[in-house]
């Protein structure tokens, strides 16, 4: 049984003309308020307040994918949406991240969970961050990035996981059961 999809309530604030100075006033402001992610890019600061449903897709990306990680035997860690920067010029928060095989200062995959628009501007952040490849999850369907010399490609199956089946992920995390959801993913990857 999957899950019908309504548009989430996460609220998305943003400034253009700040520098990087304001920005990091707005963040300390901002440091004790949970659910609360900001990005910078170039003067744009961008506020995200995150809803409840917002949480739940991440979190069970997140879950989903350290069973992979756990069956797969492929060292990982997982960073969570720790605070990515260039200062001056760029600040990140993704919902969930991960470095392969060993803890690096910029993670291997960024995933973010998008319910408001900005996936263009989002993309050239991380591209001034370096992260090789970028996931997004919107509307039910994942779409992934990977870094080139002139910027992000478009990719239909991940090269920072090159066996994992996306579609099962997207169909695991579409299911309304999350019990289930994890049955199913475990079955279908010990499997594969």
């Amino acid at each position: 049984m999957t899950q019908t999809l309504d548009k989430p309530t996460d609220k998305r604030f943003t400034h253009s003309g700040m520098n990087w100075q304001q920005f990091r006033l707005i963040q300390e402001g901002f440091s004790n308020s949970p659910g609360i992610r900001l990005f910078y890019y170039r003067g744009e600061v961008e506020i995200l307040a995150v809803s409840q449903d917002h949480e739940l897709f991440s979190r069970t990306i997140a879950g989903l994918l350290f069973d992979y990680f756990v069956e797969k035997g492929i060292e990982f860690y997982p960073t969570g949406s720790f605070t990515q920067e260039k200062e001056g010029v760029a600040s990140a928060q993704a919902d969930e991240s991960y470095c392969i095989e060993r803890l690096k200062k910029t993670p291997d995959l960024s995933i973010e969970v998008i319910f408001t628009s900005g996936t263009l501007s989002k993309l050239k952040r991380y591209q001034e961050l370096g992260v090789p490849e970028v996931w997004f999850w919107e509307d039910g369907l994942f779409t992934l990035h990977h870094l080139r010399v002139d910027g992000y490609e478009r990719i239909y199956a991940s090269e920072v996981l090159p066996d994992l089946d996306i579609d099962l992920l997207t169909r695991c995390l579409l299911m309304a059961s999350r019990v289930e959801a994890v049955r199913e993913f475990r079955r279908a990857i010990s499997q594969g």
